[in-house]
């Protein structure tokens, strides 16, 4: 590869352990797993992010535009430090999503896909979590999960994230 590199040697290090898991000749399966990498170091994936990640795994470009932009846990502009993602799907909203998202919303000053002034925070509307028994539920930087998730719960999770 003679380009620049976008992402660091440990970046690609990561990656080249999620490529191994496939047969040669399959790389691009490791994709998901280039995104989520590249984001972690970026923050977010810039077009010259997955234009390197489709690059190093020998993908046409728009492959992994497709994937990045399908899926809600990649982040196609900056966000703020933290991102909270809440399931809206239907069991969440029975067991209360609806009123936790509009809490959110009214503690943060925001709406879903936008980022308080002070950068601190973004609210994002996420597909289903898979913890339907345990809503409402929000995701927080893709990596923690909180449950049965009231005006209360919310509000102690944001004073923490500060």
């Amino acid at each position: 590869m003679n380009a620049p590199l976008v992402l660091s040697p440990a970046a690609l290090a990561k990656i080249d352990l999620a490529v191994a898991k496939y047969p040669a000749d399959q790389k691009q399966s490791a994709v998901m797993a280039a995104l989520t990498i590249a984001q972690d170091e970026k923050g977010w994936l810039s077009t010259e992010t997955m234009d390197f990640v489709a690059r190093y795994l020998d993908m046409p470009p728009i492959a992994v535009y497709e994937v990045a932009s399908f899926y809600t846990m990649y982040d196609l502009k900056p966000i703020g430090r933290c991102k909270i993602a809440i399931c809206t799907n239907l069991p969440c909203a029975l067991q209360g999503a609806t009123l936790a998202a509009e809490h959110l919303k009214q503690k943060l000053g925001i709406g879903f896909g936008e980022t308080t002034a002070d950068g601190a925070f973004t609210l994002k509307e996420a597909e289903c979590l898979g913890a339907c028994g345990d809503a409402p539920v929000v995701l927080v930087n893709n990596k923690r999960m909180a449950c049965a998730m009231s005006a209360d719960k919310l509000d102690k999770l944001l004073e923490e994230l500060k």
